[in-house]
């Protein structure tokens, strides 16, 4: 029986979407689904949910919910984090500071200041979820879904001999996005994707062994409404010829080009962003929404009849990834690595996500060699004050970490420095309480 503990199991559409995904495996139907949190509320109806696909579904499998960290991760032979430290009314405030100062944020949970914060925060709880896997299941496989992805995972790798990577959705999302707007079918895609976590690239994109690029441009710019739907991926996409993972909402905060003025915010960023619009803290206010109304979801969700032919897999890669940990087949996805002469000009060491094979004995990751220079550039320094904000949460240096919000494109296109030093200091003093790594909380 495999063991899979959920950290966070309270992220309820997540876990019973994977779940679901899991149990149509049959190497996986009989698997123990340890579910934790903190919250007693929201791990009971996560409890309820999985009970209920595994009695409908008829598997062999169990279930058990707890509040005890230890309880679920002992003996587990994958582990799954989907966490938040601290909830919105502490999120809130990585958003709110930098406006205050000018810097407009629409996402806030990757990097920038916000991302940088959200990190800081998140950094020791999952320390101590590693250090307890380190002694309670010390060979299993730690796989992440908490964002900031690149920080975290970096942070975690270089920590413990846990074998960890994290999982997102945008490689695929996008590529299925891709293929609907020049009418491909999502089988006949072949793809190259990499760079660092919603700031990798399809260095190649193909239906039936063609290069799709030709078709891709001439729905940006002959369809407004593809155009539309994605303004500010599909300009840095003509700027700069290949396209990018992640929402348009996302990648407005990551580089200098779209949320500096309040002009460009309303022309690139408020009405063609996807499914993320890209009004100031709207996913702030969308976490809050389903802070206060999550219960009747849930509810809703529990009346509906599960068959077991009804679950068919979705696009979550962890399900799979498991599945070849155990022996099944072996399976190609994109997660976050170590970059280790993998992607040959971005900083050593560093979090990289790219092509990655897993199979029975592990992870395998696919050496890249160079992204393309027009890439290269922003990524780099993406990167490179990742890099920098690890350094600055594992030594708890306060100059470091203003050094690299200093270099921030986006902060950096507004504010000076004196004024990111003082925004720096206030967000410090908000997030004291929840950075014990850091002694002197003043830059």
């Amino acid at each position: 029986m495999t063991k899979i503990a959920f950290i966070g199991a309270g992220s309820l559409g997540f876990t019973e979407g994977l779940v679901r995904d899991i149990l149509t495996f049959p190497l996986l139907e009989d698997a123990h689904i340890a579910l934790m949190d903190i919250d007693a509320e929201r791990l009971d109806f996560a409890y309820q949910k999985v009970s209920k696909i595994i009695t409908a579904g008829k598997y062999p499998a169990k279930a058990t919910a707890t509040l005890d960290r230890v309880e679920a991760l002992r003996n587990a032979d994958v582990v799954l984090t989907t966490i938040l430290t601290g909830e919105t009314d502490v999120w809130k405030y990585d958003i709110e500071i930098p406006k205050r100062y000018g810097v407009d944020i629409n996402v806030g949970d990757t990097r920038g200041p916000s991302g940088i914060f959200r990190f800081l925060r998140t950094l020791p709880p999952m320390m101590d979820i590693l250090h307890d896997m380190e002694r309670y299941c010390p060979n299993a496989v730690l796989l992440n879904y908490t964002n900031p992805m690149a920080m975290l995972c970096g942070a975690l790798q270089r920590q413990t001999h846990i074998p960890v990577t994290g999982l997102c959705h945008s490689v695929q999302g996008t590529a299925m996005m891709l293929a609907i707007w020049i009418g491909a079918l999502y089988p006949e895609v072949n793809y190259l994707c990499a760079g660092i976590n919603h700031q990798a690239w399809y260095l190649k994109y193909e239906v039936n062994g063609q290069d799709a690029y030709p078709q891709i441009c001439k729905a940006i710019t002959e369809n407004p409404d593809i155009y539309n739907e994605e303004q500010v991926r599909n300009e840095m996409y003509l700027a700069l010829g290949y396209y990018v993972t992640e929402s348009s909402g996302h990648n407005s905060e990551y580089n200098w080009w779209f949320r500096k003025r309040p002009d460009l915010i309303e022309k690139y960023c408020t009405h063609g962003t996807g499914w993320n619009p890209g009004e100031y803290a709207y996913i702030l206010k969308e976490y809050q929404l389903t802070e206060a109304t999550w219960k009747d979801g849930v509810r809703v969700e529990l009346a509906k009849e599960v068959s077991r032919g009804d679950l068919a897999r979705g696009l979550e890669y962890a399900a799979y990834i498991i599945n070849s940990l155990k022996g099944g087949d072996p399976f190609k996805f994109n997660g976050n690595v170590p970059n280790t002469g993998l992607i040959t000009n971005l900083p050593q060491g560093a979090c990289v996500e790219l092509p990655v094979y897993v199979d029975k004995a592990g992870f395998h990751p696919i050496h890249v060699g160079a992204l393309p220079p027009e890439c290269a550039l922003l990524t780099q320094l993406s990167s490179g004050i990742e890099e920098m904000a690890i350094t600055a949460a594992l030594t708890g240096d306060p100059v470091m970490l203003y050094r690299a919000i200093c270099n921030d494109p986006l902060t950096a296109a507004v504010l000076s420095l004196a004024e990111i030093r003082n925004m720096v200091n206030d967000m410090l003093a908000q997030n004291q309480a929840y950075l014990p790594q850091f002694k002197i909380h003043k830059v």
